[in-house]
């Protein structure tokens, strides 16, 4: 057995029932062979690979909370702080039933090579709690955020652990949590991304990984002689990610024709209305039902689908393994010519090998929606310096770290024989900086 296969199996063992942490680390390890073989005498004498899937701290709280009615409830939160090699942790505080250590320990893991892309100075991080914020007032959120950082605040700053928003989490979360992180520390700092923009926020935050997750693809398509103007899009999703790669990728001059909920989707032939998803989604936080109001001609269908309909370009942005090898042969049947993902790991491992093997052009998570993190990255810097920019100097800098962060991969892939791999290109740029940085601190 050799060192890749001791630390994957390793893992397994270590931690059991954590399948999309075992994921996870199994699809990073196996990229990283070429690199290991290498080093492999070096990297055993250090335990780097142990080192590297093993988390430098994990928090682990209980989060008491009353409702309307009175009636207390006791949740679970959790904080992961994988990786500080480049920087402090930085990854967003997911709020979810789904939500359970193995799942903020993959997403933990991800980030650690995500941040790593983006050229900026920032480490792995990830967190979030059982708490599900659908359904709740306004008064049962702000208990919640107001006890979950009441344990956070200790462990968290603006030089040592930044977190961000994520699935649940959105303005109104971060700003009762950054409130009650101000009121315990007394400090007014850059301890949260993805703020108001009263209080410290960063323009194009918001959109930030829809838009870079559409100027990555943009210029692998390029790259391949293809123009995305013209092209059919699916996507999936219908939160922050979905909603702001539709805005762009229409503005790019595709047509956008389907997105879902946890419910159901929508077919739109004539293309996806997003002004109307967004007022269902963001301001009235409806189900996809409603999207048949603003337009009649459009399909609703419930249960999943969207892989079924014919496109050029899919955009899975929803949650993790929700695009299946069903689904990956029914989109290369229809003629899809490139996938990039939106959502952290949301093509299964089977539907992954199944697009590439197909010549299909295939963009990972932590490559392709590392455009939010990066925005999260420049509102720090905002942060530091005191400063607040422009919503076209925040995107223009944006739209730079995604398309060099394609090449980054791009020449990854290449130096190691995987032209057009950029699954092993991804974790191989983001692994070799993190490494480097890990050898020359020393075993700690």
């Amino acid at each position: 057995m050799d060192y890749v296969d001791e630390v994957i199996a390793r893992v397994v063992k270590e931690n059991p029932n954590e399948p999309e942490f075992h994921q996870a680390v199994r699809e990073v390890l196996e990229s990283l062979r070429p690199v290991v073989k290498e080093h492999e005498d070096a990297y055993r004498r250090d335990a780097l690979l142990e080192r590297l899937v093993n988390p430098e701290r994990q928090i682990k709280f209980r989060v008491p909370w009353i409702d309307d009615n009175g009636q207390v409830h006791v949740n679970t939160g959790y904080r992961v702080q994988f990786n500080s090699a480049i920087g402090p942790y930085k990854g967003g505080l997911r709020l979810h039933p789904s939500v359970n250590l193995g799942i903020i320990k993959f997403l933990g893991f991800e980030q650690i090579f995500k941040n790593s892309l983006t050229g900026l100075p920032i480490g792995g991080g990830k967190g979030g709690s059982d708490f599900d914020p659908k359904g709740k007032s306004d008064r049962e959120v702000m208990a919640f955020c107001q006890s979950f950082m009441s344990e956070l605040c200790k462990y968290i700053g603006a030089d040592t652990d930044i977190p961000a928003g994520d699935i649940g989490t959105g303005a109104r979360e971060i700003g009762y949590m950054f409130g009650e992180y101000k009121k315990l520390r007394g400090l007014f700092e850059g301890v949260l991304t993805g703020k108001g923009l009263s209080y410290g926020g960063s323009l194009a935050r918001t959109e930030a990984t829809g838009y870079g997750l559409l100027y990555i693809t943009e210029e692998m398509l390029k790259c391949h002689g293809q123009d995305i103007a013209g092209k059919t899009v699916t996507v999936s999703g219908s939160g922050n990610v979905a909603i702001y790669a539709m805005e762009k990728a229409q503005q790019l001059g595709a047509k956008v024709v389907t997105c879902s909920d946890s419910t159901g989707w929508v077919y739109d032939p004539d293309g996806i209305d997003v002004a109307a998803v967004k007022e269902i989604k963001e301001a009235n936080r409806l189900r996809l039902t409603e999207y048949k109001k603003y337009r009649p001609n459009a399909q609703y269908f419930e249960g999943r689908g969207v892989w079924r309909i014919p496109c050029d370009v899919a955009l899975p942005c929803a949650t993790q393994n929700e695009l299946t090898l069903a689904d990956a042969e029914l989109l290369v049947k229809n003629g899809v010519i490139a996938v990039a993902e939106g959502a952290n790991m949301p093509t299964t491992s089977e539907a992954t090998d199944y697009l590439q093997k197909n010549g299909i052009l295939f963009l990972p998570g932590k490559a392709s929606n590392a455009g939010g993190v990066a925005t999260s990255a420049l509102e720090m810097s905002q942060n530091s310096e005191r400063l607040h920019w422009s919503f076209d100097q925040v995107d223009a800098q944006l739209k730079e770290i995604m398309v060099d962060l394609y090449h980054h991969i791009d020449e990854a892939a290449k130096r190691y024989g995987e032209e057009g791999n950029y699954v092993d290109g991804a974790n191989i740029a983001g692994f070799e900086k993190v490494v480097d940085a890990m050898t020359m601190q020393g075993i700690v």
